[in-house]
């Protein structure tokens, strides 16, 4: 719509039914976006817990070449044990937390191999789907 004024500038207005329809656009849009990206997110938190597992399983294989023997912790990963055949750090800052705010179960010996890491996905206990899911060193999929 416009409008001139007395000293003849026109100005132009938005009506009420064309912001109505911007903010439906903007609203349809959104309702159809958010799931989309909200799954993405989902997919690379898993991605990345499969990531930080296999650079964990590196870290404690390389620790053990250096040292003879399986670390106790993770901690020992980062910080200097008293053997001095540690040739650390194994990982560039500390030991990371899962991609949901969890640590990693370490223990050694495994039950599935000479040492078990997992993450048991957002809801933090045994069994689940999506991002529940529980992620390991001996399986790709959890378990």
């Amino acid at each position: 719509m416009k409008i001139k004024s007395r000293n003849r500038r026109t100005i132009t207005c938005f009506t009420l039914m064309e912001m109505a329809v911007v903010v439906a656009i903007i609203a349809l849009t959104a309702t159809i976006v958010t799931p989309v990206y909200f799954n993405h997110v989902k997919k690379a938190r898993v991605s990345t817990a499969k990531a930080q597992i296999a650079l964990l399983e590196q870290a404690i294989m390389d620790f053990r070449l250096d040292v003879g023997r399986l670390p106790n912790s993770l901690d020992e990963l980062v910080k200097k044990t008293g053997d001095d055949k540690w040739n650390g750090p194994y990982l560039k800052r500390s030991v990371p937390k899962d991609p949901w705010g969890g640590t990693y179960i370490y223990t050694v010996p495994g039950t599935h191999g000479e040492f078990d890491l997992i993450s048991y996905g957002s809801d933090r206990q045994t069994g689940g789907t999506g991002e529940a899911v529980d992620l390991s060193n001996w399986e790709d999929e959890g378990q």
